[in-house]
């Protein structure tokens, strides 16, 4: 993808100096917007709109992070465990590309009605799976849904709010997870216990169905700006689904145990990239200064966290003992760490520019997954893993509105969608393809060194957040 290159030579300094200014008229309240709340009148309907799907995705994917070991025995489908979640991620590419477009064109209601809509679909079709395979197909149709949802909801914030409230509405967005956060791991572990894996999915549609009558009132005439064209969506799906096929590719590679597969695996890693590299800024796989580096390093920062925190459930009721209740809480914590790095984030007056912002965020994660590593040896508390794992959380609450409001500050208002979809899209590949090889590094070394597998797929994460840390100053335009 070309788009998005001539916004990417302003100095990280300005960026932050840009959000600050924002002095139009609200037209409801008759204050300066700058001066104006996210639930000041103009904007109450979208945010508590916006904040309520939020809300919902966050008690879906904790939900079943903490049911999902219990599932993968049920169905016996332990080996495809970590593709339960590439699958998702990997469907989501395609979501992305299709809505990015389409809110730039028609603006982010119908990418969003058609978001809500599937991912009901796809949650009765999980929850009423006979199979592993069946399951995987509705996880597939989820993960479509939610990039649709997602991308709509960045080209909202950037369509409605001005740019001195972007930091709080991301960082609400990040708030949004605190009840779910709290409750959701919870719930789940309950649900599982008491009343079945499969009200986990079920029990879901009804909130959605909730949270769209909340929020598509509130977008529906956020229109489309002005200068926006179609001429490149063909193709831009065209790789989306060529990027969701290879990851895809990946992990059914990754379950191969002959030369077959090693060819299969070198075919899936060079098709992702090239897709990748015909869908993301230009510069982004190279982590060129400005929007290319914001991009790759929101992927790197996921790949680290995500590629951690699937394996955390089944660490912990597996290997420790711990009920899927118990395990569901070690989840709850890393989130209320991500809101309250988030709440950290969206204070106004920031002693630290952006790239050190980054770098701090990178180097928590680190830390958090050393200490998750460090609770695989049962002569080590699991408190240790809890306590790294709110790390990593405070981390990730640093790193998602920071990457989030330099996107749109460096993207022209025509290409919000284009450049939200490749910020989520770097999101997914790279959240696939580290779930994929470390998935198939587990699936190859768990049957003779458990703590082997656990400790491998750590590792690669480690060594993500590391790089992130070490690319964070790039965010600097040259």
């Amino acid at each position: 993808m070309n788009e998005a290159r001539n916004d990417t030579s302003r100095d990280a300094g300005d960026i932050e100096a840009m959000a600050s200014v924002a002095w139009e008229r609200d037209p409801a309240d008759g204050i300066p917007t700058g001066q104006a709340g996210i639930f000041a009148r103009h904007y109450r309907g979208v945010t508590i709109g916006a904040i309520a799907l939020v809300g919902l995705g966050a008690f879906e994917a904790l939900a079943v992070a903490t049911a999902m070991p219990t599932i993968a025995q049920a169905l016996d489908g332990l080996p495809l465990y970590a593709l339960a979640f590439g699958a998702t991620l990997a469907a989501s590419v395609v979501g992305m590309v299709l809505a990015g477009r389409w809110a730039d064109l028609r603006g982010p209601a119908p990418a969003l009605r058609h978001g809500i809509g599937w991912f009901c679909v796809g949650l009765l079709v999980a929850g009423f799976a006979p199979s592993m395979q069946v399951l995987l197909l509705g996880r597939l149709v989820q993960g479509f849904s939610g990039g649709m949802m997602s991308v709509a909801l960045y080209v909202a914030v950037g369509r409605v709010y001005p740019p001195s409230l972007h930091p709080r509405i991301f960082a609400s967005f990040a708030a949004a997870w605190v009840l779910p956060a709290i409750v959701g791991p919870t719930i789940s572990g309950l649900l599982v216990q008491h009343a079945g894996w499969r009200w986990v999915f079920l029990s879901v549609p009804l909130l959605a169905i909730a949270a769209a009558a909340c929020v598509l009132p509130a977008v529906r005439n956020v229109g489309p700006p002005p200068g926006g064209d179609d001429q490149d969506t063909p193709h831009r799906i065209a790789w989306a689904i060529g990027a969701a096929m290879s990851a895809l590719l990946l992990h059914y590679a990754g379950q191969l145990r002959d030369a077959f597969g090693a060819a299969l695996l070198a075919f899936a890693i060079a098709g992702l990239l090239f897709c990748a590299w015909r869908l993301l800024p230009r510069g982004t796989l190279r982590a060129a200064r400005g929007l290319p580096t914001v991009i790759a390093l929101r992927g790197i920062a996921c790949g680290a966290f995500f590629g951690t925190e699937v394996f955390i459930p089944l660490l912990l009721s597996r290997e420790r003992g711990l009920s899927p209740t118990m395990a569901g809480v070690v989840l709850t914590v890393g989130a209320l760490g991500w809101s309250l790095g988030a709440w950290y984030r969206s204070r106004p007056t920031q002693p630290f520019t952006p790239p050190q912002l980054l770098r701090i965020g990178m180097s928590m994660i680190v830390v958090g997954v050393s200490g998750v590593a460090g609770a695989i040896s049962p002569s080590v508390p699991v408190a240790v893993g809890i306590v790294g794992w709110i790390a990593a959380g405070l981390g990730m609450g640093l790193l998602f509105p920071t990457l989030s409001v330099l996107t749109l500050q460096l993207s022209p208002l025509n290409r919000q969608g284009v450049n939200a979809s490749a910020l989520q899209l770097c999101d997914a590949l790279t959240t696939a393809t580290v779930l994929a090889v470390g998935g198939s590094l587990f699936a190859a070394l768990f049957t003779r060194a458990p703590s082997l597998a656990y400790l491998v797929g750590f590792a690669i994460s480690a060594a993500l957040a590391l790089l992130g840390a070490v690319l964070a100053s790039r965010v600097r335009t040259g």
